[in-house]
């Protein structure tokens, strides 16, 4: 016998059909926002080019770890003058202590006298761990830098710090805890991780830009549970304001993955004295690429006016 199409549905078999369509679009949003706060930590390894030798400097190879003792840190120590400065040098994601020019930069400032650290973030090059976290424990790779220059001899008031993009919220969130280091320059910072996880979402998964904003704030969170990731916290802007020194910003004005107006704020924010460097016509973490020469000098003669005799304040 066909079935009546004017037969009511029970209210209880309606109820259960509800029930079943919420809990598959919780289903669907559950793992949507996993997959997002799984993208957007997952490590991706590039390696090595080159080794400080190229540039005709001598150097170790070094391995320390992190400031929590979590894992440990892969390295390259560069000997400078024994009065002089030891920078550390501190890379983006998805990238390594060779990207973008740095050894070649360390090799310049090393000729010129200044020690250098470059290594390899958690999760980067020859480095232990899985995952990336924006800057949040990256912050403890810096920290296990600057601890690792002290156990070696080095005047703790003479360290200084440079990082590139996700690199500089690194330096930015360590130097904030960290009060002996003096010197810091951010090549390319945000101001905030939390802005620009859309934009990074769409980067690393197939999900557009747009949609990820409706699962960000369960990404978030999940981030949070499963990986120990304050995205809120991740803010260079707030952290340089804890400073009561001046620092040295700079960034490209054709950057498309982390706006310029991004520095100016973390300038703005930061103690007087400190400066801005916006290049013309340059991407994203690409100043060093475009002018080395100017890079170099301009950068070691920050560091050169806050950690020698004359510039310490």
């Amino acid at each position: 016998m066909p079935p009546n199409p004017y037969r009511k549905t029970p209210p209880l078999t309606r109820f259960r059909k509800i029930l079943a369509a919420l809990g598959l679009a919780l289903a669907i949003y559950v793992g949507v926002a996993y997959r997002i706060a799984a993208g957007v930590t997952a490590a991706e390894r590039v390696e090595l080019e080159g080794d400080p030798s190229d540039f005709g400097r001598p150097f170790e190879h070094v391995r320390f770890p992190s400031r929590r003792a979590d894992l440990f840190l892969d390295g390259w120590y560069m000997p400078g003058n024994a009065r002089m400065p030891v920078i550390v040098f501190v890379h983006g994601i998805s990238a390594n202590r060779t990207t973008g020019g740095m050894t070649e930069l360390a090799a310049m400032l090393n000729a010129r006298g200044f020690g250098a650290l470059l290594f390899d973030l958690r999760g980067h090059g020859r480095s232990d761990g899985d995952r990336v976290s924006g800057g949040w424990h990256e912050r403890m790779d810096v920290l296990g830098a600057r601890d690792y220059l002290v156990r070696r001899g080095a005047c703790p008031s003479q360290i200084g710090v440079i990082g590139v993009s996700m690199g500089a919220a690194s330096a930015a969130l360590a130097a904030a805890e960290q009060p002996d280091i003096r010197a810091l320059a951010l090549d390319s910072p945000f101001a905030r991780a939390a802005e620009l996880v859309n934009q990074e979402v769409a980067l690393v998964t197939s999900i557009p830009a747009w949609l990820s904003a409706v699962f960000k704030p369960l990404g978030v969170l999940i981030a949070r549970r499963l990986y120990g990731i304050d995205l809120r916290a991740i803010s260079p802007e707030d952290a340089v304001r804890k400073l009561d020194y001046p620092i040295f910003v700079i960034h490209g004005s054709e950057d498309d993955r982390v706006p310029p107006e991004h520095s100016r704020r973390v300038y703005r924010a930061s103690p007087r004295g400190s400066r801005v460097w916006v290049l013309d016509d340059i991407a994203h973490a690409g100043a060093f690429s475009e002018g080395k020469r100017e890079y170099a000098d301009k950068v070691a003669d920050y560091f050169l006016s806050r950690l020698t005799d004359g510039g310490r304040g």
